[in-house]
């Protein structure tokens, strides 16, 4: 994929409803510029995929392809490029968010279900105000620490995400420092009135953590227009954003070609897109 194909990512994209835009697939290329793809048969660009390297871990997006040329394994043959790509980059294993009606797809393609996640939208209205120190707005003194902590969890270092993450402007980055440990964090990629909240990492056994930092970024997108993305098993999380006025509007699953390392924490994704 290059500069040029992005008006037609974004325009096949919108045919699922997946509000994906240009600012989107440039945060792509400028993260992963090899592994952004377009499929082209007889001249004509029909499909699409990104693909993103943590060194061991991959995660796959955006797999799709014009409705005329489905179900002809034009799906198949994106999806094994990219997963190709990320293995040769070092990957051991190859995470994705599979919607409903692709479970079987990925699944027959040697993927297995993981855990199921929630994505809820909705305009923010501001929380009570809850002061706390321990919570810290993210600078060049925490990033390393926020770096190691996300990789204990994650399973791979997500260093260049996070940077890209912390350093583009009006962007949100806030941190849970105790006695100089950092317990959790949590970022917002902010585009105007939109934002999309995460990631969001929080040891499992610092119950108060994970809600105190998603209060504290909420009440910073008040009037926002936001989407997240979280296991569903995370029900207070999830209860704080539906007061919040967010609304569950659909499901995903998480799945892995062969089994993720996570380490069990709080968590809320990147996007559908990176993990």
């Amino acid at each position: 994929m290059s500069v040029e194909d992005i008006e037609f990512a974004v325009q096949i994209t919108d045919t699922m409803n997946w509000n994906l835009t240009e600012q989107d697939f440039k945060f792509m290329l400028d993260l992963e510029p090899e592994g952004c793809f377009v499929l082209i048969h007889d001249s004509e660009r029909i499909g699409a995929a990104t693909a993103i390297s943590f060194d061991e871990v991959g995660w796959i997006g955006n797999v799709i392809v014009d409705e005329k040329h489905r179900g002809k394994g034009a799906g198949s043959t994106l999806l094994k490029h990219a997963m190709h790509f990320l293995i040769k980059k070092g990957a051991r294993t190859i995470g994705l968010y599979a919607y409903s009606a692709t479970v079987n797809f990925y699944t027959q393609l040697g993927f297995k279900r993981n855990s199921e996640f929630t994505v809820l939208n909705g305009k923010v209205k501001a929380l009570p105000i809850k002061e706390t120190s321990y919570i810290q707005k993210t600078d060049s003194s925490h990033l390393q620490k926020i770096i190691d902590f996300d990789r204990f969890y994650f399973g791979a270092s997500r260093g260049k995400l996070l940077k890209k993450i912390s350093s583009q402007k009006g962007n949100l980055c806030y941190c849970y420092v105790d006695n100089g440990e950092i317990l959790g964090y949590a970022m917002a990629k902010v585009y105007g009135w939109y934002a999309e909240i995460g990631p969001l990492v929080c040891r499992r056994e610092k119950s108060l953590v994970a809600p105190l930092l998603l209060h504290t970024v909420l009440n910073k997108l008040d009037g926002c227009e936001v989407s997240v993305c979280l296991p569903k098993k995370e029900k207070k999380l999830v209860d704080m954003l539906i007061n919040a006025g967010l609304i569950e509007g659909f499901d995903v699953v998480r799945m892995s070609y062969e089994p993720l390392a996570f380490k069990d924490c709080v968590y809320i994704a990147e996007s559908l897109e990176r993990g």
